[in-house]
C-alpha cells in the first residue's frame, strides 16, 4: 500500500477514534501497525458505526477540510436560500473560520428578520471563541428571555462574557443556573473554578463534590466521555482540602 494512503487511514483512524472516544488502545494499534492496524480499526469500529457514504466523507474532510465550505458556497451562488446560507455558516465553523461564519450567520439572521435564536446562539458562539465579550454580551441580550436561554450553553457562555467584563454578581448568577445535577459537567467544572476565584471555596468544593459523586453513577460511556473533567474535579478537590 503507498505510503501516503497509510498516512491518510491513520489519520482518519486516530481523528475518528479520539471524535467518538473509542478505547484508548487503538492508538497504539494505529500507530504501530500502521496498515494493517487502520484497516482493523475501520472494520471493526467505524463500519459498525457508520455507512461508506459518511466514512468517505470524513476521509475527504481530512485530506482536503475546505470541499464542504467550496460545494456549500456554490449552492450558495446558484440558490441563496436561508438554509443554504446556514449550511455554509456551519461549515465555516466546523473548520474554525469563526469570522466568516459570523458573516453568514449574520446575512441569515437579517433573512429571518433578526430573531431566530439558534442563529443567534450560533453568533454568539463565534464571538466567544475570537473572544469578543462585548458582542458576547450584546448578541446574547436579545434572547434572555427566551424560553430556551435558562440552563443552556448559550447562557453558559454569557456568564463566562460577564466575568471577562469583570461584571462578576452579574456573570455569577447566570453561571449558577447551568449547576443542574447529572449535568453540564464540563460547565459546572468551570462554575467551581470562578467560585474559588472570587474566594467562595467552599461553594466550589461544594460542587466538585458533587460532580464526584455523580461521577461514580455515570455509564460507561460517560465516564469516557468526561474523563477528563473528572480527573480535573478530583485534583482540584485535593487542592481544596
Amino acid at each position: 500500500m503507498p505510503y501516503y494512503l497509510i498516512v491518510v487511514l491513520q489519520a482518519f483512524c486516530i481523528y475518528h477514534c479520539y471524535k467518538n472516544r473509542n478505547e484508548t488502545f487503538w492508538y497504539f494499534v494505529i500507530f504501530f501497525i500502521p496498515a494493517l492496524g487502520s484497516i482493523a480499526y475501520i472494520i471493526i469500529k467505524a463500519f459498525n458505526k457508520r455507512d461508506v457514504e459518511v466514512l468517505q466523507n470524513e476521509i475527504t474532510t481530512i485530506i482536503n477540510p475546505t470541499k464542504k465550505v467550496n460545494d456549500l458556497k456554490a449552492q450558495v451562488d446558484f440558490a441563496d436560500t436561508f438554509q443554504n446560507r446556514i449550511n455554509l455558516a456551519d461549515a465555516y465553523f466546523e473548520i474554525t473560520d469563526y469570522n466568516n461564519a459570523l458573516n453568514n450567520y449574520k446575512i441569515a439572521l437579517e433573512d429571518n428578520y433578526g430573531d431566530d435564536y439558534h442563529i443567534i446562539e450560533q453568533i454568539v458562539d463565534c464571538y466567544s471563541k475570537l473572544g469578543k465579550h462585548d458582542e458576547v454580551v450584546t448578541f446574547a441580550d436579545k434572547v434572555k428571555t427566551h424560553r430556551d436561554f435558562n440552563n443552556s450553553r448559550l447562557q453558559f457562555l454569557y456568564g463566562i462574557a460577564l466575568h471577562h467584563l469583570d461584571r462578576l454578581d452579574e456573570a455569577e448568577k447566570e453561571l449558577m443556573q447551568i449547576n443542574q445535577r447529572y449535568s453540564n459537567y464540563n460547565e459546572r467544572l468551570h462554575l467551581a473554578k470562578f467560585l474559588n476565584a472570587s474566594g467562595k471555596t467552599s461553594n466550589a468544593k461544594e460542587i466538585l463534590l458533587d460532580i464526584s459523586s455523580e461521577a461514580k453513577h455515570m455509564t460507561k460511556p460517560n465516564r469516557k466521555k468526561y474523563r477528563l473533567t473528572i480527573m480535573e474535579v478530583e485534583k482540584l478537590l485535593v487542592e481544596y482540602n
